[in-house]
């Protein structure tokens, strides 16, 4: 995956000569580099080489990435329709709750009533849509702020999960939802030898190339589009640069996955759903929509978008996406408890708001909230294996969450004092 789209990156004058400097960009060697949406990118990176020497290398090894995804997948579901809410310029602090009653829904259709495993996951998701809509309705129709319509659903959908749970879990699940959340692709070709690194499985990375493949292919039909518009370019060099370190990249992360167990099915559901919805965020017309009811309400309103609409169906998807988180997490604990997706809405709230989006909404990228919840999962992950307590890792997540926003308000004072 690259780390820094075309759009992030213009080559010219930048001395007394050219166009004036944009607030948050910096110049390096004639090449302008926005920090706003490229910062994160490089802090993640940077954040990775730290912990990688803190622990002497044990960060990046295969069973240890592998961990990170797993346990981690239900933020970084919630944080793709999460990021779609706050572009919209709303909030959810509802999700951790509808995760929980949602994995509880499900929990008792396939254990307690022995419904076969699709339909009862059919059946939680459009539980999960009806939440949304509930939520949805009176926020978009009746005009209820957000912040309180979804904090009343935290409190009435985690006292629902406690009433259905009680005290007491509800397990197991089925093998096939098991699988979903914590299984792995199957070795179909078998494993091939990498020397010194041992053997991996081939199919992994056939995977792996393909995904190479379609990254290059995308950035190279966007650079000729920009270059049709007349807009700026990043020189060829760059570009070759750009799309070998993005490559080399994903071939680590295959390798080291395909070196333990290969690709971990949730990883393939988070690329699925990270392909969609970045293509629905930037390709359609439902996508401008939300970007523009965040970026100018009012504008919206004048040019004919359906506002109301738009606002009920982002909430719609939230719902969803909560309730695949659900499953996901009940089927990785290979149980639903009454205390399940406690504080997950903060973790979501914050991977948006560590991977770009503005605080007043118009801004943020689904590739952004997902590197924000990386972030936090890294930090997570990287603080238990040096021994660090709890209240640390609080502490720094705190303060990266405070330092991200600092940063966006930042950029918008000094573009505004700029003009």
């Amino acid at each position: 995956m690259s780390s820094i789209t075309p759009a992030d990156v213009e080559v010219g004058a930048q001395g007394d000569g050219g166009a004036p400097r944009q607030p948050g960009r910096v110049s390096l060697g004639g090449i302008s580099l926005n920090l706003r949406s490229s910062g994160i990118y490089i802090a993640f990176a940077l954040i990775v080489a730290l912990f990688s020497v803190l622990t002497d290398g044990a960060m990046l090894q295969p069973q240890n990435i592998s961990n990170i995804i797993v346990q981690n997948s239900y933020v970084l579901i919630l944080a793709i329709g999460m990021i779609l809410i706050i572009i919209a310029g709303h909030i959810d602090l509802s999700v951790g709750s509808v995760v929980a009653v949602t994995g509880a829904l499900a929990a008792v259709l396939m254990v307690n009533m022995g419904l076969p495993w699709p339909l009862a996951l059919l059946i939680t998701l459009v539980a999960g849509a009806l939440i949304g809509a509930w939520q949805g309705y009176w926020i978009a129709y009746f005009g209820i702020p957000a912040f309180i319509v979804t904090l009343a659903g935290m409190l009435l959908f985690r006292a629902l999960t406690l009433t259905v749970l009680g005290n007491q879990g509800i397990g197991p699940f089925p093998d096939q939802v098991r699988t979903l959340a914590n299984g792995f692709t199957n070795g179909y070709l078998g494993n091939i030898g990498l020397g010194p690194l041992g053997g991996a499985d081939l199919f992994s990375l056939l995977i792996g190339i393909v995904a190479i493949a379609g990254m290059v292919a995308t950035s190279w039909r966007t650079r000729n589009a920009r270059r049709g518009y007349g807009q700026s370019v990043e020189p060829m060099a760059l570009f070759v640069l750009k799309m070998a370190a993005g490559a080399a990249l994903i071939l680590f992360l295959v390798v080291q996955l395909a070196r333990f167990k290969n690709l971990p099915w949730v990883l393939v559901l988070l690329a699925v759903l990270v392909l969609a919805y970045s293509l629905m965020a930037n390709r359609t017309v439902f996508g401008r929509q939300v970007y523009a009811i965040g970026g100018n309400l009012q504008a919206a309103v004048m040019s004919g978008v359906k506002v109301k609409s738009v606002v009920f169906w982002i909430f719609v998807n939230m719902g969803v996406l909560s309730a695949v988180a659900g499953i996901i997490f009940a089927g990785r604990l290979n149980q639903a408890g009454p205390t399940a997706g406690n504080s997950f809405e903060l973790d979501a709230i914050a991977a948006a708001f560590i991977g770009g989006a503005a605080v007043q909404g118009g801004v943020g990228k689904v590739v952004g909230a997902i590197t924000g919840g990386l972030i936090m999962a890294v930090i997570n992950n990287g603080m238990s294996l040096i021994g660090s307590p709890s209240e640390r890792v609080m502490l720094v997540k705190g303060a990266v969450l405070l330092a991200a926003v600092a940063f966006d308000v930042w950029t918008k004072r000094r573009a505004g004092a700029s003009r």
